[in-house]
């Protein structure tokens, strides 16, 4: 089943219909479901409270709407947002991996590979000249450097890897851009 959803319908609900007959689901997000998904956004914390007077309405209808943006898939979890530094991993590498081979059972074991190292923070499959882009987290250089050495390069399939050492970040915003209107 493929989700499709609408920022611009009128109210939250579900409608749609493939060409095939097969029923698809269509969230339809109205203001008020906008400036909640945009407010939990940033602030994942916010007491339903305050969610509810900075959307206008009352506490259990906002509750209502939290509830069913989640179970709509809108809402996929809440986490904190820690300092890497602080907890000792002062080194972020951009890793471009290229695989040997792109069939899919290869994607799949690639994929359930790193999906077991802590050290890959977001893995992103890309279309072009490279296959994967890692965002890995290390104490230090050398950290990396025995990453990268006795798994990463040594992982079945890796045909290659290019490491991109990030310098600072200077823009880091989660999720995507909602507009209320």
């Amino acid at each position: 089943m493929q989700d499709n959803f609408s920022l611009d319908a009128p109210a939250i609900g579900w409608d749609g219909e493939t060409d095939g007959g097969d029923r698809m689901r269509q969230v339809k997000l109205d203001k008020i479901d906008r400036r909640i998904l945009r407010d939990l956004q940033d602030d994942g914390r916010m007491t339903n409270v305050e969610l509810a007077r900075r959307a206008g309405i009352s506490a259990p209808p906002c509750l209502r709407r939290v509830r069913a943006l989640e179970e709509a898939g809108l809402i996929r979890g809440y986490h904190a947002e820690v300092n890497a530094e602080a907890l000792g991993y002062g080194v972020t590498v951009f890793a471009h991996v290229g695989l040997a081979s792109q069939a899919e059972p290869d994607l799949k074991a690639f994929e359930a590979l790193i999906a077991t190292w802590p050290e890959v923070r977001e893995a992103n499959m890309l279309a072009g000249e490279t296959d994967f882009l890692l965002k890995i987290v290390a104490e230090d250089w050398d950290s990396y450097q025995r990453f990268l050495t006795t798994k990463l390069t040594a992982a079945p399939n890796v045909n290659h890897v290019k490491s991109s050492l990030a310098i600072r970040s200077s823009k880091y915003a989660a999720g995507v851009p909602i507009v209320v209107d």
